[in-house]
């Protein structure tokens, strides 16, 4: 939920085309400052409740709206701080991350949302984290599997020896040999 044309847009987009490219996105634009844009702040996040319930059956098909602007005056940012934002986030039946201005700048909307981004970037770098630790995971699955299997190798290699050697001086034959080399003494 934000302006098509904003920065925050642009770089959210750029972190998550980065860290996670297969991420859908959903853009629900509205304003986002100046008059009339709380109203459409607030429709636009009760559209995407009812798209997931109405449109979608359950399993959810969002997993959270983003409610994201870049940094700006306390005027121009006042749209997140009315009580029409404040209600349809907290009625939002969907998660809901605000990434309002930038690391000091405070709104309501933040305190209302289930969590508080510092900035845009920052928004969807938490959003895409998952799935970046995930295939990071699978990028070092390979190495990880191949150092242990050389341990566990080198383990039954010793125990396979060691098993031998038992055998060695255990087998019939040996003892054989040393009773024919006690009676040649």
């Amino acid at each position: 939920v934000t302006s098509p044309t904003g920065a925050a847009i642009r770089d959210v987009l750029h972190v998550v085309q980065r860290r996670h490219p297969g991420l859908e996105i959903i853009l629900v634009p509205c304003r986002v400052q100046g008059d009339g844009a709380a109203g459409e702040i607030a429709r636009a996040i009760q559209l995407l409740n009812e798209f997931n319930s109405v449109l979608c059956p359950p399993p959810p098909a969002l997993d959270l709206i983003l409610l994201t602007r870049g940094g700006g005056s306390l005027e121009d940012l006042w749209a997140f701080n009315e009580e029409a934002v404040a209600r349809a986030i907290f009625e939002s039946a969907i998660p809901v991350v605000s990434a309002v201005g930038h690391e000091i700048d405070f709104t309501i909307a933040d305190f209302v949302a289930d969590l508080r981004a510092a900035t845009p970037s920052a928004a969807a770098e938490i959003i895409t984290e998952g799935m970046f630790a995930s295939r990071q995971f699978v990028a070092e699955a390979a190495a990880v599997m191949n150092f242990r299997i050389r341990q566990r190798l080198a383990r039954e290699q010793a125990d396979f020896q060691s098993v031998t050697q038992r055998l060695r001086r255990a087998h019939p034959r040996r003892r054989v040999d040393e009773l024919t080399q006690r009676l040649d003494e």
